[in-house]
């Protein structure tokens, strides 16, 4: 028995748009809600969620047996963390700050097992092989891990052909609040500078033959980047969604009161 498919990496690779929405509470409860909703895919975000490997394991547990896909964004592109990640089940990742060819180059080696990288086997006994059930894991699985890479700096920007030449990165995701603070316009992903340099990536992924992904928090942001050529688009975090909704229903309520 091989690995299973990764059938949001296929989606990709035939450039069909995903979309997606963050999970940031960290609740295996909240990411099980989340599953029933029709996104393509939910980003269990172990970089800024009060995420540890066990509430990554329990989320990747809920969201598996569902339509959405799971894509884990660790915290930082170590060997030993992706390693853990991916022995907990997860088949995408997301690594963020990732500025250079040789970081991406590296990433790939970890997400890999030898000769071709250089990830433990350990996982026999772990999640990701059912426990030792699918026997023909370690000989598949390199083939069905997804890598995002996260550029989300001026330096990034200015090595991007190099990072998208790297074989084995399955997408590059655009990082909007970090690249806008980096190009001086802290909280303000709306700088014309800022889109303009969105608006000249995504269309350069997209022809080095990668997806490209990224956040927005709008409607109107989706369409934007949506029409420019984006392949996978997360279109809000589960713990805004909720924010929203209860400061609408509250304030409509209390309405009724003046």
């Amino acid at each position: 028995m091989p690995a299973p498919k990764n059938t949001f990496k296929a989606a990709l690779a035939n450039q069909e748009p995903q979309i997606g929405c963050w999970l940031s509470f960290a609740e295996a409860s909240a990411a099980e809600l989340m599953a029933t909703t029709g996104f393509d895919w939910l980003l269990i975000d172990g970089e800024h969620g009060p995420n540890d490997l066990r509430s990554i394991r329990d989320q990747l547990m809920v969201v598996d047996p569902s339509p959405s896909h799971a894509v884990v964004r660790v915290p930082y592109g170590e060997d030993w963390i992706i390693k853990q990640t991916l022995d907990a089940g997860a088949q995408s990742l997301l690594v963020p700050m990732v500025d250079t060819a040789d970081q991406a180059r590296a990433l790939v080696r970890a997400c890999r097992y030898a000769p071709e990288g250089v990830r433990g086997m350990g996982g026999a006994g772990s999640r990701v092989t059912r426990y030792g059930s699918i026997p023909d894991y370690v000989t598949t699985a390199n083939e069905e891990i997804c890598l995002l890479v996260q550029v989300e700096t001026r330096l990034a920007m200015e090595n991007l052909d190099e990072i998208l030449a790297v074989d084995g990165v399955d997408g590059v995701f655009i990082g909007p609040a970090d690249l806008s603070a980096d190009m001086g316009y802290p909280g303000n992903y709306n700088a014309p500078e800022v889109q303009e340099a969105i608006a000249n990536a995504i269309p350069r992924i997209r022809a080095a033959g990668k997806a490209a992904g990224i956040l927005t928090l709008s409607l109107e942001g989706a369409k934007t980047h949506l029409d420019q050529g984006a392949t996978f688009a997360a279109v809000g975090m589960d713990t805004l969604v909720l924010a929203r909704a209860a400061r609408a229903l509250s304030a409509e309520v209390k309405g009724y009161l003046d």
